[in-house]
């Protein structure tokens, strides 16, 4: 029997391996024991799919740190395929989208950090997705786009990010004050860029 990514799928396949072979005495003591153990054999399971994803995503960043897109790409694509539900699947399309972006790909950056934001359920992961989405969004001119990732920040440690983003779509839609506005904002806030914030408030009379 093949391995399932849940105990649940686990227990319907072994009902079904049930049906189809009979419901002898040795038929029995196989579903006892595997319903019973499924929780142990899902941990050793997530323990090797976790060990691979690792090995997996070590070998990408081998790949993109080397400038090797090709083989960056595919092997990028490949973790997303088998181990899509771990982090490292996550920070895999962060990179992908990097590499893409640099090599004049935007639209395959925007798709693997939509990616991102579709698939994570670690907050941190998901903020970091949506500023660098949303300066893409900037970048490639689709400011309505932009402004919705980037509107109504959380108070949190983002909200300086998100607002330097804002400013940067006044300044780009021709609003100097509002751009000013946001600029002084965000630093007020904390980014993680201050110098280029400051500079471009004085740009503006700031």
């Amino acid at each position: 029997m093949s391995t399932y990514q849940t105990e649940e799928e686990q227990v319907e396949a072994i009902k079904k391996w049930w049906k189809e072979n009979g419901k002898s005495v040795i038929g029995g003591v196989a579903l006892g024991l595997a319903i019973i153990g499924g929780g142990k054999g899902w941990l050793e399971y997530q323990r090797i799919q976790a060990e691979n994803a690792s090995v997996n995503y070590e070998s990408f960043s081998l790949a993109a740190r080397s400038n090797d897109l090709g083989n960056a790409v595919a092997r990028g694509e490949a973790l997303l395929k088998e181990h899509q539900g771990s982090t490292y699947a996550l920070f895999t399309a962060l990179g992908l989208a990097r590499l893409q972006y640099q090599a004049g790909d935007k639209d395959q950056a925007k798709m693997h950090l939509q990616w991102v934001l579709d698939n994570s359920k670690r907050e941190a992961i998901s903020q970091l997705a949506r500023i660098r989405l949303a300066r893409l969004m900037v970048d490639m001119k689709a400011y309505e786009e932009a402004s919705r990732l980037a509107g109504n920040p959380a108070n949190d440690s983002y909200q300086g990010e998100f607002l330097s983003i804002q400013a940067e779509i006044k300044l780009a839609q021709g609003d100097r004050e509002g751009a000013k506005t946001a600029f002084s904002r965000a630093m007020e806030t904390g980014v993680s860029n201050p110098g280029l914030i400051r500079m471009k408030l004085q740009e503006l009379g700031g």
